[in-house]
């Protein structure tokens, strides 16, 4: 009788799992789009990057076909493609894991272009199981555009430390529909190109440093010149709340840790760097740090850099480009010029993981009480490189309603952090905030209004790839 119990036991056990099963919702269709539907290809471009993504990745390999349509151009007389095209059409892979990909569209050497020319192109088919989405076509204008607005999908990915960091610094230019995805782990320093002779620290890694004061010489420093706790990042409410190690979270230049670079070389002292970020319990090793020195040189800088063991060290010269912001580098090995940030004209904002800071929600209104925090989902305006923002809530108007009227009651900031964090909520886990939306003036002075549509904790959407929606105000 025994048996026959636990027999008709698991057989409902069994019964009831796959009815379980059976209720679950079933999962979203994985839709193929092209990341913008319009986009421009200014007349000192050489080529254009177009990008395709899956809203999800893909367990298997899919394939796509493309057609491309020319107005006024000819393909091998005015415009090419990578990978090549075959009567007018591209055959593309998305592999298997991957959730997009990517092609170019070059000009020809020589090729006359008066800049009314337009290329279009079409999602023909996608390999299963994916679905068409609702941008399978896409136009390319060869001039620049000021874009009337659109949908994005910024491609931070998640799944760092803890799950719902980003992988990646996603900067943003509305008028081109266009981002640039750049791991925010690839450099350490940025050197200003501006007036000033200033050196950032790379926050979106953590990255800490020491100044030694009266130490001119890397050769005479080594590790028993440093404490190592004194690199650690304690953040958290509980933590010592201090910030004395990190540069300024609110991007005052004038406040970051390394002091402005004197022309008189004596007063320069060493620094010493850690460069991995000294945060989430990470041990800080004195085998990865470096010490640094940097001097003027002309309009430019010199850096002197070694790790810290090291009894010699290198150096690197770095010249302005008053095209960007900054010039950044990496330590790879030797140290490196990299790229960072697209040219300070073409970007607006930019989505990352950084130190920040938060509050004591019991009296939030004092910031004598803030604490060094790692956040996700962090935007900072290019207030370097012209761009300013306003929040509005939309108890005073509404997203739909606000309109070109409406500009001059409102308070744009050139502060980086106006944006911030404030976008979204974690705790509790709503998401993006439909209470308010944020208004942002370019360096060309086009003014657009911009909501965040989803992030991914507790608002449908995917975390580390939140949705913007924008649409432009006034035409600068």
């Amino acid at each position: 009788m025994k048996r026959i119990f636990h027999f008709l036991l698991l057989i409902s056990l069994v019964t009831a799992g796959t009815s379980c099963k059976k209720s679950d919702p079933p999962l979203p269709d994985n839709t193929v789009n092209f990341e913008a539907a319009k986009q421009g290809f200014e007349a000192t471009a050489t080529e254009a990057v177009i990008k395709i993504n899956l809203s999800m990745a893909s367990t298997v390999a899919i394939p796509l076909t493309i057609n491309l349509t020319g107005t006024g151009l000819v393909y091998g007389t005015e415009y090419t493609t990578d990978p090549v095209a075959t009567n007018n059409t591209l055959s593309l892979t998305i592999p298997a894991g991957g959730s997009g990909v990517s092609f170019k569209v070059k000009k020809v050497a020589n090729a006359v272009i008066n800049g009314t020319e337009t290329l279009d192109f079409t999602i023909t088919s996608a390999g299963s199981p994916i679905v068409m989405g609702s941008t399978t076509k896409s136009q390319l204008t060869f001039s620049s555009i000021t874009s009337e607005g659109s949908q994005l999908t910024l491609k931070g990915i998640a799944g760092t430390e803890d799950g719902s960091g980003a992988l990646n610094s996603v900067y943003v230019d509305l008028s081109s529909n266009s981002m640039v995805n750049v791991n925010r782990k690839s450099w350490v320093l940025g050197f200003s190109a501006g007036n000033d002779f200033r050196v950032r620290l790379n926050n979106t890694n953590g990255t800490s440093a020491i100044k030694l004061n009266g130490k001119v010489d890397l050769n005479a420093v080594s590790e028993t010149d440093v404490i190592l706790n004194d690199l650690f990042i304690t953040t958290g409410v509980t933590g010592a709340k201090s910030f004395a190690n990190i540069d300024n979270v609110k991007g005052d230049i004038t406040k970051d840790i390394i002091s402005n670079v004197s022309a008189t070389d004596a007063e320069n002292m060493v620094y010493v760097v850690n460069p991995a970020g000294g945060v989430r319990g990470l041990d800080v090793s004195a085998d990865n740090l470096l010490k640094i020195r940097v001097l003027r040189k002309g309009s430019g800088y010199v850096l002197q850099y070694a790790k810290l063991k090291d009894k010699t060290f290198k150096t690197l010269d770095i010249t302005k480009d008053p095209a960007n912001n900054f010039t950044f580098v990496a330590f790879p090995a030797d140290a490196q010029v990299v790229n960072v940030e697209p040219a300070k004209t073409k970007w607006d904002f930019v989505w990352t993981w950084s130190i920040y800071y938060g509050k004591d929600l019991n009296k939030p209104e004092d910031e004598t009480l803030t604490y060094p925090y790692a956040y996700s989902d962090v935007v900072f305006m290019n207030n370097l490189g012209g761009a300013q923002a306003a929040e509005v809530f939309t108890s005073k108007v509404t997203f739909a309603n606000f309109k070109e009227s409406d500009i001059a009651g409102t308070s744009l900031k050139a502060e980086r952090n106006v944006i911030g964090s404030e976008w979204r909520s974690t705790m509790p886990a709503t998401g993006a905030r439909p209470d308010r939306f944020y208004v942002i003036k370019d360096a060309s002075g086009n003014v657009y209004k911009l909501r965040f549509i989803s992030m991914g904790s507790g608002d449908g959407g995917k975390r580390g790839e939140p949705v913007i929606e924008y649409a432009l105000v006034k035409k600068g």
